[in-house]
């Protein structure tokens, strides 16, 4: 069975966005997942990312529980540039980077919200001290981090 990973690569050497904020979605219907990857930029060795979604099209049965999802998923994504921790765990396990990039007073990290259906959605902030409001920026990842990160968030759950 090919992975979803393995779907991601040829199709990253083919995809450039002719404009700004593109989104490419595709399946892997043999293992029940579809993504959504949405994009500034694209080029030959990697992508400028606005949003990383993975989605459930089949239910799988899990005898862990949400909790214990977002503990295997921080534990096993190491590809990023922060590590990620569970911050909260409710309708849906919220994780961030256990310790965000600073530069000056802007700190940057990365938000994964995991479903309980498996549904994923990887993003990236960057919050001031001078505002109390944080907002989504770009994050950029070599096709191969990117497949990467795919694979580790499809295998956590």
């Amino acid at each position: 069975m090919t992975t979803l990973d393995e779907i991601l690569l040829p199709k990253l050497a083919k995809w450039r966005p002719h404009s700004q904020r593109q989104t490419l979605e595709f399946d892997q219907p043999e293992g029940g997942w579809a993504s959504r990857l949405t994009a500034d930029t694209v080029d030959e060795i990697g992508v400028r990312l606005w949003e990383l979604t993975l989605s459930r099209t089949s239910p799988q049965a899990s005898d862990k529980t949400l909790a214990e999802r977002a503990g295997v998923l921080a534990g096993r994504v190491n590809g990023l540039l922060e590590p990620l921790r569970v911050i909260e765990v409710d309708t849906v396990a919220q994780l961030r980077s256990t310790s965000p990039t600073t530069r000056g007073e802007e700190r940057s990290y990365y938000e994964v919200v995991l479903q309980k259906d498996g549904g994923t959605t990887v993003r990236r902030f960057r919050a001031s001290s001078a505002s109390p409001r944080r907002e989504q920026v770009t994050f950029t990842l070599t096709h191969e981090a990117l497949a990467k990160l795919v694979r580790d968030l499809t295998d956590s759950l």
